[in-house]
């Protein structure tokens, strides 16, 4: 497809059907804009490892939000981004905005890997989602009653899908945002002992916490056939460098971000936690 016969219009949602994907899908249609869902199951599958995917899900896109799975900070991330960003932007793509992780060294190299790939960029770095706790990981520990986490005491400022994917958006489709990077996160902080409440209120039931040791984690993914590296990610909470509050979706959205206890009520509204 020749450059002239781009539909700059549509973007290439990576991850579409995920946590901050679908919102941004569905916040793109929404406002009239076309989207193509970049999944393994879609209708042109985009498989990371699968180079050949690549050029099908990008034809006749303008912009693409890349996520990456399971996370950015994983071995052979940067080099993947750096590969597909390159190509992206030879098959005429202008804008890749990147989902990273806050705090994660292992991310940087991510994020310097699509900056040089020459596209108009911008970096949503995000810590720990609300979202974790419904659609993710912890649903079936919630559903059970029981946090069992290695976080100690330590705090995390839980952010909002909805918000991350509202700045997405907006760094999709305003120019003001191209070249920036935003830090995101909730408008607090809370330890696993403040989310185990708030879901308790939320539900209705009792939700614990009980912080076990790094090993004893690694031992339940591993008995669970989940990636060990996922132990990894919760040393981004137990040292405390997210353990602060920033402003990116203040200076992008203008608002105030959405609290968990906001979070905690809607979703158990919508039954996910009844079991």
């Amino acid at each position: 497809m020749t450059h002239s016969t781009k539909n700059e219009n549509l973007t290439l949602v990576i991850g579409g059907t995920g946590k901050t994907g679908r919102r941004v899908a569905d916040r793109l249609n929404a406002q009239g804009r076309a989207v193509r869902i970049g999944s393994r199951k879609a209708e042109r599958p985009f498989v990371w490892e699968e180079r050949s995917t690549w050029g099908p899900a990008l034809e006749g896109a303008g912009s693409a939000y890349v996520t990456y799975y399971p996370d950015l900070a994983f071995p052979g991330a940067s080099e993947a981004i750096g590969e597909f960003s390159d190509f992206a932007v030879a098959q005429g793509v202008r804008r890749l905005v990147l989902l990273s992780g806050r705090g994660e060294e292992g991310a940087v190299a991510g994020e310097e890997a699509l900056k040089k790939s020459g596209a108009d960029w911008t970096v949503v770095r995000c810590n720990w989602f609300n979202q974790n706790f419904s659609e993710s990981f912890f649903l079936e520990p919630v559903l059970a009653g029981e946090l069992a986490l290695p976080t100690g005491d330590a705090v995390e400022p839980f952010v909002d899908a909805d918000d991350i994917a509202d700045v997405a958006v907006a760094a999709l489709t305003d120019d003001r945002h191209v070249h920036a990077t935003y830090e995101l996160s909730g408008p607090r902080l809370l330890s696993f002992q403040d989310v185990a409440d708030e879901l308790s209120r939320a539900t209705g039931r009792t939700i614990g916490y009980l912080p076990v040791s790094a090993d004893d984690y690694r031992a339940a993914l591993a008995a669970a056939g989940e990636p060990q590296e996922f132990a990894d990610l919760f040393t981004l909470i137990v040292d405390g460098r997210n353990a602060s509050l920033v402003d990116g979706v203040q200076t992008v959205l203008d608002r105030e971000p959405r609290d968990f206890s906001a979070y905690a009520r809607d979703a158990a509204a919508t039954g996910v936690w009844n079991g």
